[in-house]
């Protein structure tokens, strides 16, 4: 009876410091909100930030500038980091975690946002892995955030010489992500607590990075040239402590042209990222109208049993896979992916030869998957269930373009070395979708994305 007790008496503190907390809180708002609704002048003044926006910076000599900025609310045109949380719970961990985050969104939007962060970080990350979390920051998350940069911002960002973040955000959510893409010098972030590779879901004994505090203890005494921040009362105070100070207003973060970065001009281009479509052959064999066999590697039992047609794994041996691929074509037709591996990602990753050496009679095909909401789980995700992701979208579909047979004279029958023949397909391909070619192989995109060579170890 005695640790129920204490169990529930802890719990009910718990409950009451969330209630009170946030009742207070939400009281104060109100009150404020009241106040200004008698005093329009008051109001009125309150809508316009203390500093310029970031689209007056001149950005004229900057290159030995320092700026300072906050990657939510700054450089991100969204006003929410919750998404994210989001990703790092599915991805990262599952469905079920996901979903629990998901149903805390109501509970959440009444707290304040310190309580909002370490109740989102509490549920996204306790009991994580940290190499899970690893594989998100550089499978997932970078997409995102490329997708949702301020080119404005960016811009001034480009022109500078030196860059420094101060984030609330766990800096494990976006450290990778900007030392790889965007070279910032220095990520200071709010810290996670670890027992061993686990996160336990709480802040270390710092808690939430307080960003005036956090510059200037790292920046001593001097002054950065450039501090640039959102329109809030928080963020002007810590651009404050900056030479100049930029604010980025709710017009500067809209989905316009202007703030909107296209792919062409990232930073970096974006190849890898999660996502594969195990269903290339099943299209392929109904859209021929006849069996055809596929092999592929690192295919896990679940897919082998739920497959519609027929498959056979490679071992990554390339003599036994040539033998295997060998006997398979003496039957009758086979589906080959020479690129190991597909991506979401307008880029062909470079082709293995293997399937070159071994036939003479080469049809490429094109394929191209269009998913609006869906997409398929990632490097370290669970293969059997991309068909499932593809087939939850509202409007899926696939595009099969059959290319003609490959003239004999361009074969290795032609006199052709095999490598020869792989490029000349892989441009093929790469003009058929748009895409472009590139010289990288499947083992580094599950190097980049997983930490492993994408072979799947049977139990």
């Amino acid at each position: 009876m005695v640790f129920p007790m204490v169990f529930l008496k802890i719990m009910d503190w718990v409950v009451y410091q969330l209630l009170a907390n946030s009742c207070y809180r939400a009281a104060r708002k109100m009150r404020n909100y009241g106040f200004f609704l008698r005093n329009p002048s008051l109001r009125t003044s309150q809508q316009y930030p203390l500093f310029p926006s970031v689209t007056k910076c001149c950005l004229e000599g900057r290159g030995s500038h320092t700026l300072v900025c906050d990657i939510d609310g700054a450089l991100l045109r969204s006003q929410s980091f919750f998404p994210y949380f989001m990703l790092v719970a599915f991805e990262g961990g599952s469905i079920f975690r996901a979903f629990l985050l998901l149903l805390s969104w109501p509970f959440l939007w009444v707290l304040d946002s310190d309580l909002r962060f370490r109740v989102m970080i509490f549920i996204s990350f306790c009991g994580l892995r940290l190499k899970d979390m690893e594989s998100v920051g550089r499978s997932v998350l970078p997409k995102f955030y490329l997708e949702n940069l301020n080119l404005q911002v960016y811009e001034l960002w480009a022109s500078t010489g030196s860059r420094v973040v101060f984030t609330s955000v766990p800096r494990v959510m976006v450290e990778g992500f900007l030392k790889e893409y965007l070279s910032v010098n220095h990520v200071i972030g709010t810290e996670l607590q670890t027992v061993g590779q686990y996160f336990t879901g709480l802040l270390s004994g710092s808690g939430l990075l307080v960003k005036c505090s956090a510059l200037k203890e790292f920046f001593g005494e001097k002054k950065p040239d450039i501090g640039l921040g959102s329109s809030s009362l928080h963020d002007h105070h810590f651009i404050s402590l900056c030479k100049e100070s930029y604010v980025v207003t709710n017009e500067d973060s809209k989905s316009s042209a202007s703030s909107v970065m296209t792919r062409d001009q990232y930073p970096k281009p974006l190849v890898f990222h999660d996502g594969r479509t195990l269903l290339d052959p099943v299209f392929l064999c109904t859209t021929l109208g006849k069996p055809l066999t596929a092999v592929t590697y690192s295919l896990s039992k679940t897919s082998e049993i739920i497959a519609p047609i027929r498959t056979v794994r490679l071992t990554r041996d390339r003599k036994k896979d040539g033998e295997t691929m060998q006997r398979l074509l003496s039957e009758g037709d086979l589906v080959v992916c020479p690129e190991g591996t597909t991506c979401r990602e307008p880029y062909l990753l470079r082709f293995s030869s293997l399937f070159a050496e071994l036939a003479d009679e080469i049809v490429p095909v094109a394929m191209y998957t269009h998913v609006t909401m869906f997409y398929g789980t990632t490097a370290s995700g669970l293969k059997c269930l991309d068909p499932i992701f593809f087939l939850m979208n509202p409007r899926p579909s696939y595009h099969v373009h059959v290319l003609g047979k490959l003239p004999k004279e361009l074969t290795c029958a032609g006199g052709r070395p095999s490598c020869e023949v792989a490029n000349y397909i892989q441009r093929q391909l790469a003009d058929a979708l748009g895409f472009e070619c590139t010289t990288l192989t499947r083992r580094d995109k599950y190097m980049m994305l997983a930490g492993n060579e994408g072979v799947v170890q049977n139990k």
